[in-house]
């Protein structure tokens, strides 16, 4: 059991602060629906045993999304099929060979037989299941409609995991050859240059800037390897830390949405994700201010949190959904605010926002395959600039040799 303080709203408007005991937020939400009450806001206060609880099932390796979506469509089909919850989980865990999926497994069966439900026993493993998949087996459970709510999130899961896949597998290419580079230039630096050094060196030849700075870069690496190292680690742990906190995000991630070509996919990446999320959220029977705050918890750049936060607060005060998105053209394309507006108008947000959803993943999904054509000849001007300084700045001094020759 876990303490609360909330902050929620009265049927006639009034508003007022509370506190009390439930398993989870989930369950706290659904104390005060029943009470004809609705949230606005809340804090859990942490407990010693809560934290060893959180700590106890944290070990024992991970389980994939591949699993997770396998979970899902699996229980959904086997419900669907008329099997019993503890039946269906007792043949997904003599099938599974993941050994921490199988304790979960066996875990939500004991809590079932005694008399917990699905999201209930989900919730007590967060670090596994997400509020989105919770959130969606808790409006499955409410309406009826388990088995349609755990394919949904399986199908959600599964388009979620694809487009970051393509997004990934975009930027592989590029990372490889630039860490390629990177290895090939510190093994010449290292072992190569520091012969033609010393051989420049005994000559007392006038070297041109580009070579001074070759030799430099190379006396460093021999000389000054271990401070290099040093420094180089300082200089990412800042970074890090930097990254992580607040001001350092908004930076970054502004920073990241400029990229040419990158910043329009991200872009596009996150209204797929924002729309498909909400249409999974909403067609399951999740209340919209639970659906935004969810979906603002799946997305990853703090601006376009900050978008969902402020379109929770204005659904409270009464406002159209679509108001914010509508406002927010850097981030949000207005497609997206207008076809949200015309499933208020219609009473069909859900399906809107799956085609939005549905049209950008095709389109982030034909511009990455662009985006590795437009990458390689980029690439290879790239590599051909470094060979060419490196080629330069190695054989300009090779002319003043032979005429000492």
């Amino acid at each position: 059991m876990k303490h609360f303080t909330y902050k929620a709203k009265k049927v006639n408007g009034e508003i007022y602060n509370g506190e009390k005991d439930a398993n989870d937020r989930y369950d706290l939400y659904k104390i005060l629906r029943d009470s004809g009450d609705e949230i606005i806001d809340y804090k859990e206060k942490s407990s010693v045993g809560s934290i060893f609880k959180k700590t106890n099932i944290s070990f024992g390796g991970s389980i994939k999304t591949q699993e997770k979506i396998i979970f899902a469509r699996n229980l959904g089909s086997m419900i669907t099929a008329g099997l019993s919850m503890t039946r269906a989980l007792a043949v997904m865990e003599r099938q599974t060979r993941n050994k921490r999926l199988i304790k979960i497994l066996s875990s939500l069966q004991t809590n079932i037989s005694e008399g917990k439900t699905l999201s209930d026993s989900m919730a007590l493993y967060k670090n596994v299941f997400s509020p989105l998949f919770i959130s969606m087996v808790s409006a499955g459970e409410q309406s009826g409609t388990l088995s349609d709510s755990l394919k949904v999130v399986a199908l959600q899961m599964e388009k979620s995991y694809a487009l970051q896949k393509r997004v990934k597998g975009a930027m592989m290419y590029p990372s490889i050859i630039f860490i390629v580079m990177i290895l090939i230039a510190v093994l010449m630096l290292t072992y190569i240059v520091p012969t033609l050094m010393k051989t420049f060196t005994e000559l007392k030849l006038d070297l041109p800037a580009s070579t001074r700075f070759v030799l430099w870069l190379s006396d460093m690496f021999n000389n000054n390897g271990l401070m290099l190292l040093l420094t180089i680690i300082v200089v990412i742990a800042t970074y890090i830390m930097w990254a992580r906190s607040a001001g350092g995000k908004k930076i970054i991630h502004y920073a990241i949405l400029k990229i040419p070509i990158i910043g329009e996919i991200i872009k596009e990446v996150n209204s797929a994700r924002t729309a498909r999320t909400l249409s999974s959220l909403l067609t399951s029977g999740v209340d919209m201010v639970e659906s935004v705050r969810i979906t603002k918890d799946v997305l990853q750049n703090v601006h376009y949190k900050a978008v969902l936060e402020r379109t929770g607060d204005a659904i409270q005060k009464g406002e159209p959904i679509s108001k914010i998105f509508t406002e927010s053209v850097k981030l949000y394309p207005v497609f997206l605010g207008e076809m949200m507006s015309v499933g208020e108008e219609t009473g069909k947000m859900g399906e809107m926002l799956m085609g939005v959803a549905v049209y950008y993943e095709e389109d982030v999904d034909q511009k990455t395959k662009d985006m590795s054509t437009i990458i390689e000849p980029f690439l290879m001007v790239i590599i051909g600039a470094a060979v060419g300084f490196f080629a330069v700045a190695m054989i300009t001094p090779m002319y003043s040799l032979v005429n000492v020759i």
